[in-house]
């Protein structure tokens, strides 16, 4: 799937449908067309549980505004106990429920209840009857989370993306995507090169082994690597590579430039 942060997930739709959010936060400034990056906005998430509730304390962190929908009123107790937002007792795919929550203001949804389909049925309303934009769905079955991706909306496959992590971990060596694209023919993956690459350019790792270089993380920060980028020690990349060769530049890259 896309893979979204909160910051991405919370960017602002560039141009805000009338209105104004009159519930709890500080709402969405829709008098400026520009800057709306900067700009708080209205979100709404469905399902108030661990990941519900870390989520809607992110998004208030970050400044906006945000309304959590669950149909059970003891789940809002995991919100913490300075949560601002409004907590709404509902089916997350009710209209009447949706438009308590100032889905009609909401630059963004996340469906991210315990359902598949209360998850996707209500990404959908919001979606394509409230006409929001950034919109995101978790799925528990990567079998959905791939149909659905191809319907337009953007899922996070729970089971896949906890498998791939520990994968990951477990076998250093494996291929574990950090995002694909919803055919599934690119991903994004994380490696760390052979110390045989130390001091050569990036562009000579990716053409050895055609993958693209997104992002280098570099004691512990991130920066975009650019014609001039050699590869320093401790380096770990982030490459796109297409499916169908991730095993092989894999294996070029953790053998070096002298291997074939």
């Amino acid at each position: 799937m896309g893979h979204y942060t909160e910051h991405t997930f919370l960017r602002p739709r560039a141009v805000p449908r009338p209105g104004a959010w009159n519930g709890h936060g500080p709402g969405i400034d829709r008098t400026t067309p520009t800057g709306l990056r900067s700009l708080p906005v209205h979100v709404v998430i469905l399902g108030c549980g661990r990941v519900g509730s870390s989520l809607a304390g992110a998004v208030e962190r970050l400044g906006h505004s945000v309304a959590v929908i669950d149909q059970n009123p003891a789940a809002f107790n995991r919100l913490s106990p300075g949560f601002g937002g409004r907590r709404v007792t509902g089916v997350g795919f009710d209209r009447d429920t949706l438009i308590e929550a100032g889905i009609a203001e909401a630059a963004a949804f996340a469906a991210v209840s315990s359902g598949d389909n209360s998850n996707i049925i209500s990404a959908r309303v919001a979606r394509e009857m409230f006409g929001v934009e950034r919109v995101v769905a978790r799925i528990y079955d990567p079998r959905r989370a791939e149909v659905y991706e191809r319907l337009g909306i953007p899922t996070v496959a729970t089971v896949r993306w906890t498998r791939d992590q520990i994968l990951g971990r477990l076998i250093p060596d494996a291929v574990a995507p950090e995002w694909t694209d919803t055919s599934g023919s690119v991903l994004v993956t994380a490696v760390t090169p052979a110390r045989g690459w130390v001091g050569k350019r990036l562009a000579d790792l990716e053409a050895r082994a055609e993958v693209r270089v997104v992002c280098v993380t570099r004691f512990g920060d991130g920066l975009l690597p650019d014609a001039r980028t050699v590869v320093q020690d401790g380096d770990v990349l982030h490459i796109a590579v297409v499916k169908a060769r991730a095993v092989e530049a894999d294996a070029i890259i953790h053998a070096g430039p002298g291997h074939d």
